[in-house]
């Protein structure tokens, strides 16, 4: 089928943390990049409503490293305080993803033209993207470009064994691809195999915690399924 993509991101920093904890005081990024953010970032390659995107397996290629620096991020009540954030240093993955159409959005059934929105998401990964990239927040910029999955030499590729990574986010269930007036956050214990983590569907993740109420918005799909041009 056409619809799987490879690309490969890179970027001098990294911070890949569980949202639901990170709001003020100081950051510890997790050591690899949750499932939600690399949603993000192929979702800022090309994104539709017609469809969902699903992130099939990530590559480490360079060493996990950290490093941590004082940083004055805004105080809820005003002023700055003082924090550590601790960043991933000098990363780049390998990404393999695919899309599915998101059956909720009826209005978007004339859109589902598999052929076209994958020779756009592949023309999109030549240019760098559609949006900014990010890995993981906005101070940590992030670069695309295309690859094949599996190729070239990766520094975990002989690495004997598997590495845990204990309980970790995995991403969060929205209402207008579940169908629910509901936010959930997955949680699932990811493990590395030479250098490649598999990640499991969503609705595979058995570990689940409810945030909050939230309504479906969906955006508007006037004059979106009757686009033809591939741009």
């Amino acid at each position: 089928m056409n619809n799987i993509i490879h690309f490969k991101v890179k970027g001098k920093y990294a911070l890949f943390t569980d949202p639901i904890t990170k709001i003020g005081g100081e950051k510890s990024t997790y050591q690899i990049p949750t499932y939600q953010a690399l949603k993000g970032i192929t979702e800022s390659v090309y994104w539709k409503p017609t469809l969902i995107w699903f992130i099939d397996k990530v590559r480490v290629m360079k060493p996990i490293r950290t490093e941590s620096k004082n940083v004055k991020p805004l105080n809820y009540g005003g002023g700055n305080d003082l924090a550590i954030y601790t960043y991933l240093y000098d990363v780049e993955y390998q990404i393999q993803a695919h899309f599915e159409w998101n059956y909720q959005r009826e209005d978007m059934a004339k859109d589902r033209d598999e052929n076209k929105h994958f020779e756009v998401a592949k023309r999109m990964i030549e240019r760098g993207g559609r949006r900014d990239i990010f890995l993981g927040t906005r101070e940590c910029q992030g670069y695309i470009e295309p690859c094949k999955f599996g190729k070239g030499e990766g520094f975990y590729d002989h690495y004997e064994g598997e590495l845990s990574f204990g309980l970790m986010f995995h991403g969060f269930d929205y209402p207008d691809e579940i169908w629910e007036n509901k936010l959930y956050a997955r949680f699932w214990r990811p493990k590395m195999v030479n250098g490649v983590i598999e990640f499991i569907k969503p609705r595979d993740c058995n570990i689940r915690k409810f945030v909050r109420n939230m309504e479906m918005n969906p955006p508007k799909s006037v004059g979106l399924e009757e686009t033809t041009l591939w741009i």
